[in-house]
Parts: structure tokens; sequence; C-alpha cells
């Protein structure tokens, strides 16, 4: 069975482009349903075609992405996100870990999106969550959150109770305050990305601490990060985070 697909996007071009490349990439799998060039059709066709993906313009002539699947009780289905170069929208979509592509949108990158989207089950992408964070970041709540995916689990962690991130390879341990500890598959470069940066500090080549929890240095060279916590600062980034943590 085919992968009932639909694009939202207020670009006719963009639209036509898409659906091309689905149509010689993808004949044998997807299935172009319709398609919608704002918020109110776009409402309409989610609830009349029923689809399983959904390709989804952010900036829509009569409000956003977000506006759409607000208005959708029910989202069994997996959302690409069409952007152009919105800083916000990107950091949004990323915190919610998200799958997005950039205008003008690149072959190569529109088919490992479908690809991914293709694998992905619609009933395990806790599509509702992930969304509600994002739009949280995207409209400018007080109190961010962030998805972390593991192998088993989804969370979504404030902000706030991170005490700190600790790096080994290509994974990252973060340390949550009165919670377990979540390990996610991504270097602490990626991490860095998706955290607020007036909120966390990159200490040490391994570590990201939040400076909120921070309550002393130790000249032995570590912070002490609540409730008795010792994370390492480097000698490169010494002056850096004790500037920026207690001045």
């Amino acid at each position: 069975m085919k992968i009932k697909t639909l694009i939202i996007d207020d670009e006719i071009s963009i639209r036509t482009d898409l659906e091309e490349m689905l149509q010689e990439h993808f004949s044998e799998t997807i299935l172009v349903v319709g398609e919608a060039s704002n918020v109110t059709e776009g409402i309409a066709q989610i609830k009349d075609c029923k689809p399983d993906l959904v390709l989804l313009d952010i900036d829509l002539g009569n409000g956003t992405g977000f506006d759409i699947l607000s208005a959708i009780d029910h989202k069994n289905f997996n959302v690409i996100f069409i952007t152009g170069f919105n800083d916000n929208a990107i950091k949004a979509i990323k915190v919610g870990a998200l799958d997005y592509i950039l205008k003008p949108v690149d072959e190569d990158e529109f088919i490992e999106a479908i690809d991914k989207a293709i694998a992905l089950k619609s009933e395990e992408n806790n599509l509702d969550k992930l969304i509600e964070v994002s739009q949280d970041f995207f409209e400018g709540v007080k109190e961010k959150r962030v998805i972390l995916k593991t192998s088993d689990a989804v969370y979504a962690v404030y902000e706030k109770n991170i005490l700190y991130c600790r790096s080994d390879g290509n994974y990252t341990t973060f340390y949550v305050q009165d919670s377990e500890k979540i390990m996610i598959s991504k270097p602490l470069k990626k991490v860095e990305e998706l955290l607020s940066p007036e909120l966390f500090i990159r200490c040490h080549h391994s570590y990201i601490v939040n400076k909120k929890h921070a309550v002393k240095y130790d000249k032995s060279g570590v912070l002490i990060v609540q409730p008795d916590i010792k994370v390492p600062v480097s000698n490169r980034r010494k002056l850096y985070t004790l500037e920026k943590i207690f001045s």
C-alpha cells in the first residue's frame, strides 16, 4: 500500500517541484493525495485526505504550519517541515527532534528525508509531544523544553531541570534533576545547538553545564553543581565559563 502524502506550501513552484521529485524517485511507494497553499486549506485537506505523510511549509500566507498541526486532534501521520532560512523555526524544529528540509530544496536531502519518513511508522512517532515542544519554542514560551530520543523512549525535558551534559564520542548523557540519566546518540556539538545559549555553558570539551545549577568554582578546576556534583572546567574555557556564570 502506498504512503498517502499531502503537500502544504504557499508557493506553487515548490509544490510542483516536490510532487515531481516524489514522482521521479518514489512512484512505487508514495501517492500524492492532495495539496494546499494556506492554513485553512491545509486543515481541510488533512481531515479529508487522512494522509500518512505531510510535507509542511512553516511560513504560510495566513499563519504557520504549527497552526495547522494545533488544529488537528489526531496526528497519526508523519511530518517533514519545509522552511526557508528562519533561525527560530529551524531551532524549534530541532528541539522537537522533527525532520525538515531547507528551501531551496536540495534533491539529495529531500530523498534522504523521504526515505527516513518511509521507514518510520507513524504510530511510533510521538508527534503530538514533538509538535508541542517545537511550537512552544517557536512561540517563545518562557520555560523551554527539548525532546530527547533514546533507543526505547522519547522524553520532553525542561531545560531548567537539566543539570549538565556529558559526551562520550557520538553519545551524550543528560543529567536531569530528580530524574534518571538520559543518553542520546548525538555528539556534544549537536546538543549544544539545541540548548539555550543564555542558560548553558560549554565548560569543557566533554561537558555542558546549566549555569543556574552551578553554585561554586573550586580551584581544583571543577564547578560544584547542585546538589554536590563536580563538573570539570578546562583551562582553555575557564575564564569564559567563570565570566558567563558568576559575573
